[in-house]
């Protein structure tokens, strides 16, 4: 459903600003009505109309890169710091930016900060860019008056998920660039080498070992059907990634995801990981539990567990701890659970969310280090797998063949 930003003024004369999800306007100001507030200004929260709307190459969408974010967001954390306003700063970051796209979304912002808007209005604009979260810590910064420390916290944010990534990447880097080239050699094999191959051993005539039948068989199938396989590889492809976009496919790829071996531990603890961050970032900052929670469920990036977060906000709507609900997920270990029975009775939720985020983050790291040196040795007895094959069913019978010529 579409979002709305708006502006209502509550039953003690406040005003009040914030986005509201609904069919339509008249909707949510229902739902503004119902809550005792007096709807003022209510308008599509998505992208404007004079947003670029050129696309890169192959016809990819215009995005903002996460250190860009980050370099934005610090830049603004020492300017609003320095006494610089708002309006002012976005208009300097706006034309030093490199990004076309990203100055564009940064004039509309400041052109609407010219119009009265609040900064995290302005921010809600463009959710492509600035997340439900980053606007909901702006938004709370610019209300309590520390809009600098907001834009620092959440610079931080975004500089550690970048690092994850990283690592990531960095971990399943020489496992993908050996299974590229594993299947690269298979096709370069099936499609010229064997066939050449099955000229000679036809040429003499010789009974052949099953090893060499096969390899022969599975050659001639590749080389008679490749367009067929082609086009069924990317049927595949396509059908998959057609049933992601769908809220079932998500949530099924995400529980599934979770569960394959060696990896799937990993991408758990990294969900955890975000969302003790995200969870304490809210708390901090001092966003309401069932809203915070409604944050951290988008911003966690996994439908499976942004399920069960939900689960966790309705059980704190009914009344319950959030250690009770956060146990009635099952998705945190003992300690963390007592972490937060202890963090919750203390009021120092966000430290010690923070120390359990920094718990899963260390199990990252190792986790990925192992997963490392797990997938090195599978990798070479593949390798050495592919090679005996050859070896078995190609260079076997030239040496018999070989016999017979002399």
């Amino acid at each position: 459903m579409p979002r709305y930003l708006f502006k209502a003024k509550s039953s003690s004369g406040e005003i009040t600003s914030g986005f509201r999800i609904g069919l339509n306007p008249g909707a949510v100001a229902q739902e503004l009505s119902a809550a005792g507030m007096l709807p003022l200004k209510i308008e599509s929260a998505e992208e404007p109309e004079n947003a670029p709307k050129k696309a890169f190459w192959l016809g990819l969408k215009p995005t903002v890169k996460s250190n860009e974010l980050v370099v934005f967001s610090l830049q603004m954390a020492s300017l609003t710091k320095a006494g610089i306003s708002v309006v002012k700063a976005v208009n300097t970051l706006a034309e030093s930016s490199k990004n076309e796209y990203f100055a564009e979304v940064l004039k509309d912002v400041a052109s609407h900060l010219e119009s009265g808007m609040d900064i995290a209005s302005s921010l809600g604009r463009h959710p492509r860019v600035f997340s439900e979260l980053y606007v909901a810590l702006i938004h709370v910064g610019e209300n309590t008056g520390r809009l600098d420390s907001a834009f620092r916290q959440i610079a931080s944010y975004l500089e550690l998920e970048r690092e994850t990534r990283q690592s990531i990447q960095a971990a399943t880097r020489y496992p993908t660039f050996v299974m590229v080239a594993i299947s690269i050699a298979i096709v370069i094999l099936n499609t010229f080498v064997i066939p050449a191959f099955a000229t000679v051993f036809a040429k003499y005539g010789a009974d052949l070992p099953w090893q060499t039948q096969v390899i022969l068989a599975v050659s001639d199938f590749f080389v008679r059907f490749w367009p067929l396989l082609l086009l069924a590889g990317i049927g595949i492809v396509w059908g998959w990634l057609s049933y992601l976009k769908t809220p079932a496919g998500r949530l099924r790829w995400h529980g599934m995801k979770i569960q394959i071996p060696i990896i799937g531990s990993i991408f758990e603890r990294i969900y955890l990981s975000r969302f003790c961050h995200t969870f304490a970032m809210v708390s901090r900052a001092g966003v309401p539990l069932n809203q915070g929670l409604k944050i951290v469920a988008k911003a966690i990036g996994s439908d499976y567990f942004a399920q069960r977060i939900d689960g966790m906000r309705q059980g704190i709507e009914r009344g319950e701890s959030v250690t009770a609900t956060a146990r009635q997920a099952k998705l945190f270990s003992p300690v963390v659970l007592q972490m937060m029975a202890v963090g919750e009775e203390t009021g120092t939720m966000d430290e010690l969310l923070e120390q359990a985020a920094a718990f899963y983050e260390e199990e990252v790291s190792y986790a990925l280090k192992g997963m490392t040196d797990a997938l090195e040795p599978v990798l070479i007895i593949g390798i050495a797998g592919l090679v005996l094959i050859m070896a078995l069913g190609v260079f076997l019978p030239l040496w018999d063949l070989n016999s017979v010529a002399n």
